[in-house]
């Protein structure tokens, strides 16, 4: 896989930002410093744009030839979309009935086609899986895939470049693309480094899948950190990477991520999404006993002004 996300920096280098590195003295605790990768400011603000690219560069020309069919809660099929544009492709992007209206938007700005389909991201990757075999269409996931993987490991290459050492990071986990490709790079050139994942408690299916021992069809309850939400395919690759790399899980509340949330916004006057808050709000809960350079995944920055008013309303209130 390292191979694979060095060859995936260099491909996708001219469609992506290279994110800030930005040292946070207000997370920053005696024991250790505190640095937040920034993928809110990627293009489409979500880090997704990495694996998104990444898949359609490495498409064959046949593949390329057929229009590409994804399936998202929202991030992911923006970043699709913004790539597709980029690179003048046609294509579909299902998302499920609770998607956010914020992030349909902001894929059908794009030009890409949206349909919806299901009340869980599970439910919407099986079925537009299906749809494209049915049609003779190229099926991008979200996560289960090793080009989208890659894709987003080469986050890690950035983080490499940008700080000479990595004690600890906080990556958000959903479906595991992020914390898969980030890890696999990080362990690589950090033996030692710890790689925490970030969960809801309302939507932990990786987490409760890796400590099962397999892949895991269970419910989901609502929560703040969207882009993490919903289960995970039957056969995801991501669930033996995150078993083998993953050091630790931690899991926050719904208000936890809203005081996390709250206080990143006063503090550094910077727009995140719920996921991201999430991470922030599984540093504050362990960050007494971290140690050295701490990274946290600031993964995206897409919100809906509904749920910022909620958040914000809190804090004035």
């Amino acid at each position: 896989m390292v191979e694979k996300i060095i060859r995936a920096e260099q491909r996708i280098r001219s469609f992506i930002r290279e994110t800030p590195l930005q040292y946070s003295p207000v997370l920053s605790i005696d024991r250790g410093q505190v640095y937040l990768k920034l993928e809110n400011y990627q293009h489409t603000g979500s880090f997704k744009v990495r694996g998104a690219f990444n898949k359609l560069l490495s498409l064959s020309d046949k593949e390329k030839a057929k229009s590409i069919v994804t399936a998202s809660t929202g991030n992911h099929g923006a970043a699709v979309a913004y790539a597709l544009k980029a690179l003048g492709h046609k294509g579909i992007i299902f998302v499920p009935e609770i998607a956010s209206k914020t992030k349909v938007a902001k894929i059908q700005r794009s030009g890409a086609e949206v349909r919806y389909h299901g009340d869980d991201s599970i439910l919407t990757e099986n079925y537009a899986r299906q749809f494209a075999l049915e049609n003779n269409m190229t099926y991008v996931s979200p996560y289960n895939d090793e080009a989208v993987i890659a894709g987003q490991g080469t986050i890690a290459v950035e983080i490499e470049r940008q700080l000479e050492h990595v004690d600890n990071i906080l990556v958000a986990l959903g479906g595991g693309g992020l914390i898969s490709g980030t890890a696999s790079y990080l362990k690589h050139v950090y033996p030692n480094v710890k790689i925490m994942a970030c969960s809801p408690q309302n939507s932990a299916v990786m987490m409760e899948s890796v400590k099962a021992g397999r892949i895991l069809d269970i419910p989901s309850l609502p929560t703040l950190s969207d882009a993490t939400a919903g289960g995970v395919e039957a056969n995801a690759i991501t669930f033996e990477l995150c078993r083998d790399l993953i050091d630790e899980y931690v899991t926050v509340t719904e208000e936890e991520i809203k005081r996390a949330w709250r206080e990143f916004l006063s503090a550094h006057s910077v727009m995140i999404e719920g996921a991201a808050a999430l991470v922030v709000a599984c540093y504050q809960k362990i960050e007494a006993k971290l140690k050295g350079n701490t990274v946290l995944v600031i993964c995206g920055a897409n919100v809906s002004l509904e749920t910022l008013q909620k958040i914000v309303g809190k804090l004035e209130g």
